[in-house]
């Protein structure tokens, strides 16, 4: 009986505690991404994004910040007031997004083909109507953050960006955006456009791009963009990170079937524990 009660006690503490952890990562989480949307113009020109996509991405930090507390919070009150509706509710929730996580998993794997055809579509549709089309703009910007952060042009090469009309002036040379621009390269070399002079920064060397008409001369022939389309340097960082990618998903995973281990097993046996001291009483 004294057994139990320690072994039941100890698990109560471990899943306060893991949850309390959860409940503060989950509000600096909520508090990072309300920061990102109360001081745009620091991370505009911290990260290189423009509004729109950076709001975006401030409103999920924040919105997975606010799931995280309510769930950590559940798990917290659960255990340490030891309500049976808390922990199977913290319990299902839990199997819910375990759930999501290996459906999305299955289907990431077995449609990977679709998807990737899918991806490649909408990046061909971006650049094709790249400066064209208002409502894409979020889509333009987030392109061109993927194409600084990674180092390349276009999707299967630079020569993407010779198809577009409003960016091709002839057959040898056309303009891309600033994101494509090879800082390695010599600022001689590159023959920015006027709508690309406010890129520079004070030291005379181009700033991280944003959304705007910001243009470059490029010829193909020469190192002024980036030779390699995203296509292939999306797989190299797959490649590169997969076992990273695996592995946070395998913690992931593990650490949520702890917490439903934790939280069922306390469920089931607080009513035993409960009945056994009545009986002593």
């Amino acid at each position: 009986m004294a057994a139990q009660n320690s072994c039941l006690s100890l698990i109560k503490y471990l899943l306060f505690v893991f949850n309390l952890f959860f409940f503060v990562l989950g509000s600096l989480i909520f508090c990072f991404g309300i920061w990102i949307l109360v001081d745009k113009t620091s991370f505009v020109s911290f990260v290189g994004l423009s509004f729109m996509p950076l709001q975006i991405w401030s409103k999920a930090l924040a919105v997975s910040g606010v799931l995280t507390m309510g769930l950590a919070l559940l798990g917290c009150v659960g255990a340490l007031k030891e309500l049976r509706c808390l922990l199977g509710l913290y319990f299902g929730m839990l199997l819910l997004l375990f759930a999501t996580q290996i459906t999305l998993g299955i289907l990431i794997s077995t449609q990977k083909t679709l998807l990737e055809r899918k991806v490649k579509d909408f990046v061909l549709e971006t650049i094709q109507n790249y400066h064209s089309d208002p409502e894409r703009s979020a889509a333009e910007e987030s392109w061109d953050y993927v194409q600084f952060q990674l180092r390349c042009c276009g999707w299967h090469s630079p020569q993407d960006w010779s198809q577009v009309p409003s960016l091709s002036n002839n057959a040898s040379e056309f303009r891309v955006p600033c994101s494509c621009n090879n800082s390695s390269a010599t600022n001689d070399s590159a023959i920015p456009d006027m709508a690309s002079l406010s890129q520079l920064s004070r030291g005379g060397t181009l700033a991280r791009p944003r959304h705007s008409a910001a243009l470059c001369a490029a010829d193909p022939k020469t190192r002024l963009t980036y030779g390699e389309g995203c296509a292939r340097s999306l797989q190299k960082w797959l490649h590169n990170n997969l076992i990273s990618i695996v592995g946070i998903c395998l913690g992931v995973g593990l650490l949520e079937l702890s917490f439903m281990t934790l939280s069922i097993f306390l469920c089931r046996n607080l009513d035993h524990v409960y009945d056994r001291l009545a009986r002593y009483r």
